[in-house]
């Protein structure tokens, strides 16, 4: 029996707190438990693993809405019959929307709160999307366990409990400001409030909903009465989402990118998010004669790390936007140039000039060989703030991503998707799945899924490890944060390599992840890291 990647588990420096998990039949990797087995319930049940994601994506709006909600955006890139998909389930801006117009409000950037930066959310539209095509059950099967948890309550996550008070502060803050964030406050702090770890919450305006969106395949959400209740609370304060929008809105299935790296195939969705900054980080390492230490590769990982991100941060935006192609950001031409750049100092990054011319992931795996990488986010925690009053939609604020400067290709305009920062990642090998991956926390996720990768692929790390394994994050200029577990003697090198090195605290800020990878004879290999309050569910 043998893996596509070779795992050697003795070969790790650092601690590690979790065993990699081993299963035949399903399994379901999620950073919340009760969200997990959802999933594995549906697959107990006889549904697959498209079931399965949808189970436990639905779930996770409950029982950590901290991170997502009935409001998210989602992404998918899923296995089955022999092809791989991807899905970009992420809503344009309110076609009544500009940057003149929120300008003349008085931002000179896009605000992160309240009714302004929310765009038509996704994931509903992505549960009715993946069931539909390639799901075994319906939605009312595949979403009852979600609906169950609103309506009879599920006790709050340690995780989740810390999300919901930092949530908490920021909205009392945003509150003053913008008046409809009140609306927040009703249904996921009624007691004036944080919710404490342990404590129980019911929550039957988000149950209504979902038993809804499942009895209608999302069409009360877009073309029902829950858009006429949105579009209500929005004209109500100001704001620019309307049920016209919201009719308009249907997921769009497209095809990943890729790129090889060392006899594996990487794929991304790509833009308007910016997986595709992993492959561009992956083309100019892999150009590079292979590192002698741990220093040299460790600093040409994040060198080159800036230099993707630099440009995908500049490039990036709704596709029919951008001034330069994805095929152009993974050309051969981008990655010589910009790997020419890479020297034993840490360099300050430039954008290229190219020649004219809060978020949950998920993964699932069945018997049958599907598998599924999954995201959805409202972006910052709960989102906007703004909740659809006894309904428990949770809006997004994914607009704050728009710039105001109209020379810029992810300046807000009416009608356009802008840059988005959840990645879901899939791995496979000659042609075949090895399996999904990805890694939550906004601009962390292509710099982790680019460690998680070479720590697997490099260095033969199992799942388990490859995610415990401690990050860094590269937050601009010469700047780099690190774990507090992070080697002190390579910090030390870095540091006089130019490298200007922050020790964080807490390890929220460097992502949450979750893998599940096949081997040839079937066998399922997942891992759930240590920074989450999640599972691998299997059986």
């Amino acid at each position: 029996m043998s893996f596509p990647i070779r795992f050697d588990p003795l070969t790790y420096h650092y601690f590690s707190r979790r065993n990699v998990v081993y299963a035949k039949n399903g399994m379901v990797c999620t950073g919340n438990p009760l969200a997990a087995q959802a999933g594995l319930d549906v697959l107990r049940r006889g549904g697959n693993a498209i079931d399965a994601a949808v189970a436990a994506a639905s779930t996770l709006t409950v029982v950590e809405p901290t991170a997502n909600g009935i409001g998210s955006d989602a992404f998918a890139i899923l296995y089955t019959g022999g092809k791989l998909y991807g899905l970009n389930s992420s809503g344009p801006s309110p076609m009544s929307i500009s940057a003149e117009e929120v300008r003349s409000r008085g931002f000179d950037q896009m605000p992160e709160d309240g009714v302004i930066p929310v765009n038509v959310p996704g994931a509903p539209g992505a549960w009715a999307a993946l069931s539909q095509r390639f799901g075994s059950m319906p939605l009312t099967e595949t979403m009852a366990t979600a609906i169950r948890y609103a309506e009879e309550g599920y006790p709050i996550e340690p995780g989740v409990g810390s999300g919901w008070k930092s949530s908490f502060a920021r909205c009392k803050k945003a509150a003053d400001r913008f008046p409809e964030v009140n609306s927040w406050f009703e249904t996921f702090a009624p007691d004036g409030r944080p919710l404490e770890v342990g404590e129980l919450l019911r929550l039957p305006g988000h149950a209504r909903t979902l038993r809804a969106i499942a009895e209608s395949n999302a069409e009360e959400f877009y073309r029902g009465s829950l858009a006429e209740e949105i579009d209500r609370f929005m004209k109500q304060h100001g704001g620019f989402l309307s049920k016209e929008d919201l009719a308009a809105f249907y997921p769009e299935w497209v095809q990943p990118l890729t790129t090889d790296y060392r006899g594996y195939t990487v794929c991304e969705i790509p833009p308007n998010g910016h997986g595709i900054t992993v492959l561009m980080a992956l083309n100019i390492l892999k150009g590079l004669e292979p590192a002698s230490d741990l220093f040299t590769e460790t600093h040409r990982q994040i060198e080159a790390m800036k230099l993707a991100f630099t440009d995908a941060q500049r490039y990036v935006a709704d596709p029919r936007y951008m001034a330069v192609s994805p095929e152009q950001l993974l050309g051969e031409e981008y990655a010589v140039g910009r790997r020419a750049l890479i020297g034993s100092e840490a360099l300050m990054p430039e954008y290229w000039e190219p020649v004219k011319g809060g978020t949950v992931y998920l993964c699932t795996a069945d018997s049958e060989g599907n598998m599924v990488s999954y995201i959805q986010s409202n972006y910052m925690g709960f989102g906007s703030g703004v909740v659809i009053p006894g309904t428990g939609i949770s809006l997004n604020n994914r607009g704050a991503n728009f710039y105001l400067d109209p020379s810029l290709a992810n300046c807000l305009g009416p009608g356009k998707k802008s840059y988005h920062t959840i990645i879901p990642g899939f791995l496979m090998k000659e042609g075949k799945p090895v399996g999904p991956f990805g890694i939550m926390g906004g601009f962390m996720q292509p710099q982790a899924h680019l460690q998680v990768l070479l720590s697997a692929i490099d260095h033969h790390l199992n799942p388990q490890d490859a995610l415990d394994k401690p990050r860094w994050m590269w937050t601009g200029g010469k700047t780099i944060e690190v774990e507090q577990s992070f080697d002190p003697a390579l910090l030390g090198q870095l540091a006089r390599a130019g490298h200007k090195i922050v020790v964080r605290q807490s390890s929220v800020p460097f992502g949450r992840g979750e893998i599940i990878w096949r081997n040839e004879d079937g066998v399922l290999c997942g891992g759930c890291e240590m920074r989450t309050d999640g599972q691998v569910a299997a059986f």
